[in-house]
């Protein structure tokens, strides 16, 4: 499993949302400074993060952005699916119900699935705030690996 760079920047730019919740609605433009991420690709980014009511948006002036709920109620799994689709390590894993024709003689499947079940509860355990409060020295958490 490789993140791509529309799962990392959506994670830096509801990271940016949630540092500046207080700023009432962000400008794209000012993410765009704040994350070094080309404002074009935000607008890329925007629509999808929109439509799942992870943001909220507000157009004219002084319009932008801001998190749809409080940043301690996304988790990195949730934005991370959003934007990659599955995150499973193996193309049998992707979906609820493995339709492979070897799963009854596999012999590796065991390893997929615990290491998919590791990788789902960790991404799925980490929200925003985790994040933030990590970043800024305020949890005694250590989520890395």
């Amino acid at each position: 499993m490789k993140i791509s760079t529309k799962g990392r920047y959506s994670l830096r730019m509801l990271l940016d949302l949630a540092q500046h919740k207080d700023d009432g609605y962000v400008s794209l433009k000012d993410i765009s400074n704040r994350q070094q991420i080309s404002k074009k690709y935000l607008e890329q980014i925007v629509p999808l993060l929109s439509k799942s009511g992870l943001l909220r948006a507000n157009r004219g002036y002084q319009g932008g952005y801001m998190l749809a709920k409080p940043a301690d109620q996304y988790t990195v799994g949730e934005i991370l699916r959003l934007t990659e689709g599955s995150l499973a390590p193996v193309a049998c894993l992707e979906f609820e119900e493995n339709t492979c024709p070897r799963i009854e003689e596999c012999i590796t499947l065991p390893v997929w699935k615990g290491l998919n079940e590791v990788i789902q509860n960790y991404l799925d355990g980490i929200t925003l705030t985790d994040i933030l409060d990590n970043f800024y020295g305020a949890s005694g958490d250590d989520y890395c690996i």
